[in-house]
């Protein structure tokens, strides 16, 4: 029993002691006074040099030049070149190399159409930061991961990054 109320006794006071020791980061505990900067300044060695603050974020589309059923036609073209080629190392029945020639334009069509839909689906993000020593910076990504106007961020390899 006294084991555990000097356990107690003894995790209480280092507790209390711990509470003590510590600032909080990024305060100096001088209070403006001597080596700190003052209250509220981060200490230089605190400083994020590719830091700031997300001010815009603009959406653009990768792919949207193209008209619309460029890729249909495209892929119908190469499935019904694919679907001949094909076809007439296969047989020889002129029946049979046309069937393979529509059924090849048809897929590719089709193929074409998906692919060029997913790749205008796609969007880029160029994210506006006003870095921490007022330098103004542009990043794009495919993705925000997050990320939002206002937001305080850190800017590495090409990204940007939540803070």
């Amino acid at each position: 029993m006294k084991i555990r109320l000097l356990g107690a006794s003894v995790a209480l006071a280092a507790l209390g002691l711990a509470g003590c020791a510590t600032t909080s980061p990024g305060y100096s505990p001088g209070y403006g006074g001597g080596g700190g900067g003052g209250y509220g300044a981060a200490p230089q060695s605190a400083r994020c040099n590719d830091c700031g603050v997300v001010t815009r974020i603009d959406q653009r589309s990768r792919g949207g030049t193209a008209p619309n059923a460029t890729g249909a036609v495209l892929g119908g073209i190469v499935g019904a070149v694919a679907g001949r080629e094909i076809a007439q190392r296969n047989t020889d029945s002129d029946g049979r190399q046309n069937t393979a020639t529509v059924a090849g334009a048809a897929g590719g069509a089709l193929a074409g159409n998906a692919i060029q839909n997913r790749m205008q689906a796609q969007s880029t993000y160029d994210v506006h930061v006003r870095l921490d020593d007022g330098r103004m910076t542009v990043v794009s990504q495919n993705d925000l991961g997050g990320l939002r106007e206002g937001a305080y961020v850190r800017v590495a390899n090409g990204r940007v990054f939540l803070r």
